[in-house]
């Protein structure tokens, strides 16, 4: 068995939405196909669910009506007989009925995640129309609400995951390909629930892991992931293999490819995962396993709206405890830490959630001077030991030496060395880069 996942941008046209049921079509190899909403539409949701957060129901209604204008000439598109084109309206008309039976309740913050998941209900059930239209008994629709839980800690469960899928599948096991929605699931108290944005490359993996998939296969608009950001720096190329820990880094720091939790499902129990390009199914794409490949460095990542904050204190010098008194700020708010360096008299530490920064902040005066550095960008490059490799920091150094750098993280992982500089300097670093370690 595989597991499928396509985007949005997949998935973001009736000729796109074709174009994917040919794909999965072409073997008849037993297939679960994890489907995003279409393009455009969780946008839509989100900001359905704000209005209604500010009590705004005539804002919330004009969005939904707007945005269910925007399927009648999809479903047209899609569907050749009237019987499906009924049927998919039908379908359509149900989910937006609900959505605007939801935005007149009292608010809820749970009303808002059971909004945002009508996007993916919505897609998948228009695919599976679709699919019975053209390729009838070839495929059935699952609903990912019914095997995809959290366990108390939010983590996927993934042996009820296993159990509950396994027993979806063996009921009727004629069919050659399950379709399902990415980013939804229930949470511990049985609740519906997300993933969060990019959430369906994450159940992707999950499902993956449940199932003991030979592969997991992510369909995007892009030929695998790249060596540098292709939005930025002229002549990247996609990677053909990289490590679990080579694409966990690019996926946390910035490689907007790939969810970053994703990778943890398929490394834990070791299936590969292979990103490909829906406009060009015959390209290799990027094949991620638990191979290292001797290449000092794979690519370069760049994540953006970071704060940095130093602690500077007399008192560090020779005290106990300090650092632990000043990891303990950033776990009573619950925000993690993304690099971290020290000397004698000082700790700088960089975040990505500034959602408490003030109340950090404050708390931290406790301990010395504080100071706080906003739109700061982590440059980061990845590679198989390429913190270890001779000669790989001096090529970055060399390649950077006119850039201002406000922190390194150099050895707190084999496969990354990060560099913090601020915003303005993010693109003009990553060509710097490009050209100094790919010669491009």
């Amino acid at each position: 068995m595989k597991v499928y996942k396509f985007g949005g941008t997949s998935v973001g046209t009736p000729d796109r939405m074709k174009e994917v049921a040919g794909l999965i079509r072409e073997n008849d190899l037993q297939k679960i196909v994890v489907l995003s909403a279409v393009a455009g539409t969780t946008n839509a949701l989100v900001e359905i669910g704000d209005c209604y957060r500010a009590g705004n129901i005539e804002a919330a209604n004009e969005c939904l009506e707007n945005l269910k204008t925007k399927y009648t000439p999809f479903v047209t598109s899609l569907l050749e007989k009237e019987t499906s084109r009924a049927k998919a309206m039908a379908v359509v008309n149900q989910y937006f009925d609900e959505i605007k039976r939801l935005i007149h309740q009292p608010f809820y913050q749970q009303i808002i995640k059971i909004i945002i998941v009508n996007g993916e209900l919505i897609s998948t059930n228009l695919f599976q129309i679709h699919m019975e239209e053209k390729y009838p008994g070839y495929s059935r629709l699952i609903t990912a609400a019914d095997f995809m839980y959290l366990n108390a800690s939010h983590e996927p469960d993934i042996p009820l995951i296993s159990t509950k899928l396994s027993n979806i599948i063996n009921t009727d096991g004629s069919f050659k390909a399950y379709i399902t929605q990415g980013f939804i699931c229930r949470n511990f108290s049985g609740g519906i629930d997300n993933l969060n944005r990019g959430g369906s490359d994450y159940s992707a993996t999950i499902i993956g892991a449940a199932m003991k998939a030979e592969e997991i296969q992510i369909w995007t608009d892009i030929d695998g992931m790249h060596n540098n950001d292709p939005r930025i720096v002229e002549n990247t190329k996609p990677i053909s293999n990289l490590s679990f820990e080579e694409a966990g880094e690019l996926a946390y720091f910035g490689a907007k490819i790939l969810h970053p939790n994703c990778i943890i499902p398929a490394q834990q129990y070791d299936i590969p995962v292979r990103i490909k390009n829906t406009m060009k199914p015959l390209a290799h794409g990027t094949l991620i396993t638990s191979t290292q490949n001797h290449e000092a460095v794979k690519a370069i990542a760049a994540k953006d709206g970071i704060t940095a904050i130093k602690i500077k204190s007399s008192r560090m010098i020779l005290a106990f405890g300090f650092l632990r008194k000043v990891f303990e700020v950033f776990e009573n708010y619950r925000t993690p830490i993304d690099m971290i360096t020290t000397s004698e008299i000082a700790v700088s530490i960089t975040i990505d959630n500034p959602e408490c920064l003030d109340q950090i902040v404050t708390d931290l005066a406790v301990y010395g001077k504080v100071e706080v550095d906003r739109n700061q960008t982590i440059i980061c490059i990845v590679g198989d030991m390429v913190a270890e490799q001779k000669g790989v920091s001096s090529e970055i150094f060399k390649a950077v030496e006119e850039v201002p750098i406000r922190m390194i993280s150099y050895g707190g992982s084999r496969n990354n060395i990060s560099l913090l500089v601020h915003t303005q300097f993010k693109e003009h670093t990553l060509r710097l880069l490009n050209k100094h370690l790919f010669n491009l």
